[in-house]
């Protein structure tokens, strides 16, 4: 059984994006990344902190605008549009989730498709359902480069997706389903009849539905890679903090069925962020050719 360490090929993917930053710079050139951060949320706090920290270490340049939880859509819109004028900005990420009462599909969707180094705006979303993707949503193009590094072959095996967001479940099934990949997808959610019956049938398992070890041992077909984008705390008072990290997986009954299984922490996580660091120089490719 292999554990597929999102670790081990994150630092890889950041060596290689070093290099080009690097190659980057030696022509005057220098990557900037814009982080709009709405609030004080502990665990965005955090996902902007660690997204800033590895683009830093890569070489590119980073702004933070941080902006408090009770502000004005509007003011948040502008921001972004300030930043899209910017000619010195080459990416820019808007921190999810916004408070509650703003709508953020229309604030994502202020980012300029050639700076959406998430993948998130509309024309991004429909560039990937072409088959022409620009900028691909970092979590699923994070799964693809493990599949690829790990040696799992995906052409003409069954694919089955449990989780229909539009950050991963939904683009992740199109990109599997892309010449190239061909695999058969099934994409699943909620109201999916016969559930564990579908995930038995998969050859490839990714289970993204925000759900503490949804996915159980019975749901697992024998050998068969198990992809787990969940990150879940779950109370545990005898742990330091009082509670304990886990995936959407039962990672401890799973894993002795896979032939791949991805772990949380240390899995696909990471691999959002460096995939980030990769949009991000692809911007600058884009925007300077």
């Amino acid at each position: 059984m292999i554990v597929m360490s999102g670790a081990e090929v994150a630092a890889k993917l950041e060596a290689e994006l070093k290099v080009e930053a690097q190659a980057w710079r030696a022509q005057g050139r220098v990557a900037t990344l814009a982080a709009v951060q709405v609030g004080d949320d502990p665990a965005s706090s955090s996902y902007v902190r660690s997204k800033l920290k590895m683009a830093e270490r890569i070489g590119i340049i980073t702004r933070g605008v941080h902006l408090p939880a009770d502000v004005e859509q509007a003011r948040v819109e502008a921001e972004i549009q300030r930043l899209n004028e910017d000619p010195s900005v080459h990416g820019i990420l808007c921190q999810l989730p916004l408070p509650g009462r703003m709508d953020a599909r229309a604030v994502t969707n202020r980012i300029a498709p050639q700076k959406d180094v998430d993948g998130l705006t509309a024309a991004s979303a429909g560039l990937l359902a072409q088959g022409t993707p620009s900028f691909v949503p970092c979590t699923p193009a994070g799964i693809l480069l493990m599949l690829t590094h790990y040696g799992i072959r995906t052409a003409g095996r069954t694919a089955v997706v449990i989780g229909r967001s539009n950050i991963v479940g939904r683009p992740l099934s199109i990109l599997l389903s892309l010449p190239g990949w061909d695999a058969t997808v099934v994409l699943c959610h909620s109201r999916t009849p016969d559930l564990k019956e579908h995930a038995r049938r998969a050859e490839i398992l990714v289970a993204a539905v925000g759900k503490p070890e949804f996915v159980t041992a019975d749901m697992v077909r024998e050998g068969a890679t198990v992809i787990d984008v969940g990150i879940n705390r779950v109370p545990d008072p005898a742990r330091p903090k009082g509670y304990r990290l886990c995936g959407d997986v039962d990672y401890a009954r799973v894993a002795p069925h896979c032939g791949a299984i991805t772990p949380v922490p240390g899995g696909v996580g990471l691999m959002t962020v460096a995939v980030l660091m990769q949009n991000t120089l692809h911007a600058v490719r884009l925007q300077q050719g």
